[in-house]
Protein backbone atom coordinates (compact mmCIF):
# COMPACT_ATOMS: atom_id res chain seq x y z
CA UNK A 1 0.00 0.00 0.00
CA UNK A 2 2.58 2.35 0.96
CA UNK A 3 4.52 1.57 -2.43
CA UNK A 4 1.39 2.95 -4.46
CA UNK A 5 0.93 6.04 -2.45
CA UNK A 6 4.52 7.01 -2.77
CA UNK A 7 3.74 5.79 -6.92
CA UNK A 8 1.17 8.46 -6.60
CA UNK A 9 2.83 11.18 -4.77
CA UNK A 10 6.18 10.34 -7.72
CA UNK A 11 3.69 10.87 -10.95
CA UNK A 12 1.39 13.82 -9.37
CA UNK A 13 3.06 16.96 -11.54
CA UNK A 14 1.68 20.46 -11.62
CA UNK A 15 0.00 20.90 -14.90
CA UNK A 16 -0.76 24.69 -15.97
CA UNK A 17 -2.46 23.19 -19.76
CA UNK A 18 -5.72 21.04 -19.32
CA UNK A 19 -7.56 19.25 -22.54
CA UNK A 20 -11.27 20.54 -22.63
CA UNK A 21 -12.79 17.14 -21.68
CA UNK A 22 -15.21 17.74 -18.44
CA UNK A 23 -14.29 16.59 -15.24
CA UNK A 24 -17.17 14.04 -14.46
CA UNK A 25 -19.50 14.66 -11.69
CA UNK A 26 -18.59 11.23 -9.87
CA UNK A 27 -15.01 11.89 -10.05
CA UNK A 28 -15.44 15.12 -8.29
CA UNK A 29 -18.25 13.50 -5.57
CA UNK A 30 -14.92 10.92 -5.14
CA UNK A 31 -12.48 14.28 -4.76
CA UNK A 32 -14.86 15.85 -1.84
CA UNK A 33 -15.41 12.66 -0.32
CA UNK A 34 -11.42 12.60 0.03
CA UNK A 35 -11.44 16.16 1.67
CA UNK A 36 -13.79 14.85 4.45
CA UNK A 37 -11.29 12.53 5.27
CA UNK A 38 -8.53 15.16 6.30
CA UNK A 39 -7.60 15.59 9.36
CA UNK A 40 -8.33 19.60 10.66
CA UNK A 41 -7.90 21.16 14.22
CA UNK A 42 -10.31 19.78 16.78
CA UNK A 43 -12.25 18.32 13.94
CA UNK A 44 -13.74 21.70 13.09
CA UNK A 45 -13.06 21.25 9.21
CA UNK A 46 -12.65 25.25 9.03
CA UNK A 47 -13.03 25.63 5.67
CA UNK A 48 -15.19 25.94 2.97
CA UNK A 49 -14.81 24.60 -0.63
CA UNK A 50 -16.47 26.54 -3.66
CA UNK A 51 -16.36 24.31 -6.93
CA UNK A 52 -16.40 27.02 -10.12
CA UNK A 53 -17.31 25.96 -13.50
CA UNK A 54 -18.74 29.05 -15.05
CA UNK A 55 -16.32 30.75 -17.57
CA UNK A 56 -16.76 33.92 -16.61
CA UNK A 57 -15.69 32.99 -12.81
CA UNK A 58 -13.03 31.37 -14.00
CA UNK A 59 -11.42 34.10 -16.09
CA UNK A 60 -12.61 36.73 -13.01
CA UNK A 61 -10.06 34.15 -10.68
CA UNK A 62 -7.57 34.14 -13.40
CA UNK A 63 -7.55 37.60 -13.85
CA UNK A 64 -6.84 36.91 -9.49
CA UNK A 65 -4.25 34.81 -10.19
CA UNK A 66 -2.29 37.54 -11.85
CA UNK A 67 -3.30 36.44 -14.82
CA UNK A 68 -2.79 32.86 -14.93
CA UNK A 69 -4.53 31.81 -17.63
CA UNK A 70 -4.57 28.13 -17.10
CA UNK A 71 -6.77 28.91 -14.49
CA UNK A 72 -9.66 29.71 -16.74
CA UNK A 73 -9.13 26.64 -19.19
CA UNK A 74 -9.22 24.16 -16.37
CA UNK A 75 -12.63 22.39 -16.69
CA UNK A 76 -13.26 23.06 -12.40
CA UNK A 77 -11.36 25.22 -10.28
CA UNK A 78 -12.00 24.25 -6.27
CA UNK A 79 -11.35 27.35 -4.32
CA UNK A 80 -10.58 26.86 -0.58
CA UNK A 81 -11.20 29.41 1.77
CA UNK A 82 -10.35 29.17 5.76
CA UNK A 83 -12.65 29.99 8.24
CA UNK A 84 -11.49 31.46 11.17
CA UNK A 85 -13.88 32.38 13.10
CA UNK A 86 -15.21 28.97 13.15
CA UNK A 87 -11.52 28.21 14.37
CA UNK A 88 -11.74 31.21 16.50
CA UNK A 89 -14.16 29.53 19.04
CA UNK A 90 -12.43 27.20 20.15
CA UNK A 91 -8.86 28.13 19.79
CA UNK A 92 -9.09 31.94 19.75
CA UNK A 93 -6.03 33.71 17.82
CA UNK A 94 -3.85 30.84 17.26
CA UNK A 95 -7.44 29.23 15.27
CA UNK A 96 -7.78 32.58 13.83
CA UNK A 97 -3.94 33.25 12.67
CA UNK A 98 -3.17 29.62 12.10
CA UNK A 99 -5.35 26.43 12.33
CA UNK A 100 -7.96 27.25 9.82
CA UNK A 101 -5.44 28.11 6.94
CA UNK A 102 -3.97 24.84 8.03
CA UNK A 103 -7.41 22.61 7.76
CA UNK A 104 -7.63 24.56 4.44
CA UNK A 105 -4.55 23.89 3.22
CA UNK A 106 -4.63 20.60 4.50
CA UNK A 107 -8.19 19.92 2.66
CA UNK A 108 -6.45 21.29 -0.78
CA UNK A 109 -3.45 18.66 -0.66
CA UNK A 110 -5.82 15.95 -0.45
CA UNK A 111 -7.93 16.80 -2.83
CA UNK A 112 -4.70 17.40 -5.19
CA UNK A 113 -3.71 13.68 -4.20
CA UNK A 114 -7.50 12.13 -4.75
CA UNK A 115 -7.63 14.28 -8.08
CA UNK A 116 -4.08 12.29 -8.97
CA UNK A 117 -5.27 8.85 -7.83
CA UNK A 118 -8.58 9.06 -10.84
CA UNK A 119 -5.85 10.35 -13.36
CA UNK A 120 -7.26 13.74 -13.16
CA UNK A 121 -4.72 16.94 -13.35
CA UNK A 122 -4.08 19.71 -10.51
CA UNK A 123 -1.73 22.66 -9.93
CA UNK A 124 -1.56 24.56 -6.75
CA UNK A 125 -1.89 28.40 -7.15
CA UNK A 126 -1.86 30.51 -4.20
CA UNK A 127 -0.31 33.28 -6.03
CA UNK A 128 -3.49 35.71 -6.08
CA UNK A 129 -5.26 38.55 -5.23
CA UNK A 130 -7.35 37.87 -2.03
CA UNK A 131 -10.10 40.19 -2.57
CA UNK A 132 -10.23 39.51 -6.30
CA UNK A 133 -11.01 35.78 -5.53
CA UNK A 134 -13.32 36.76 -2.80
CA UNK A 135 -15.11 38.91 -5.17
CA UNK A 136 -15.21 36.87 -7.79
CA UNK A 137 -16.89 33.58 -5.70
CA UNK A 138 -18.88 36.10 -3.52
CA UNK A 139 -16.92 35.03 -0.19
CA UNK A 140 -17.89 36.36 2.99
CA UNK A 141 -15.85 39.11 4.67
CA UNK A 142 -14.69 36.99 6.88
CA UNK A 143 -13.16 34.24 4.18
CA UNK A 144 -9.64 33.71 3.56
CA UNK A 145 -8.55 32.51 0.23
CA UNK A 146 -5.81 29.82 0.73
CA UNK A 147 -5.67 28.06 -2.59
CA UNK A 148 -7.05 27.96 -6.12
CA UNK A 149 -6.59 23.88 -7.21
CA UNK A 150 -7.64 23.80 -11.46
CA UNK A 151 -9.07 20.33 -12.16
CA UNK A 152 -8.72 18.74 -15.43
CA UNK A 153 -7.18 16.21 -17.68
CA UNK A 154 -3.48 16.87 -18.60
CA UNK A 155 -2.84 18.65 -21.98
CA UNK A 156 0.84 18.20 -21.09
CA UNK A 157 3.54 16.17 -19.80
CA UNK A 158 5.82 18.18 -17.76
CA UNK A 159 8.92 16.49 -15.87
CA UNK A 160 9.35 15.74 -12.47
CA UNK A 161 11.18 18.88 -11.00
CA UNK A 162 14.31 18.72 -9.30
CA UNK A 163 14.11 18.05 -5.68
CA UNK A 164 16.17 19.37 -2.42
CA UNK A 165 18.05 16.04 -1.10
CA UNK A 166 15.95 14.51 1.85
CA UNK A 167 19.37 15.20 3.46
CA UNK A 168 18.90 18.80 2.98
CA UNK A 169 15.59 18.99 4.31
CA UNK A 170 15.26 17.08 7.66
CA UNK A 171 17.46 17.62 10.72
CA UNK A 172 17.93 15.38 13.67
CA UNK A 173 17.85 16.44 16.85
Amino acid sequence: MINEFLELCRRRRSIRKFTAEPVPDEALKQILEAVLTAPSAGNLQAYEIVIVKEPQTKQMLASAALGQGFVAEAPVVLVFLALPLNSAKVYGERGTRLYSIQDATIACTYAMLAAASLNLATTWVGAFRDKEVKDAIGAGAHHIPVALLPVGHAGEKPRRAARRPLQNIVRVI
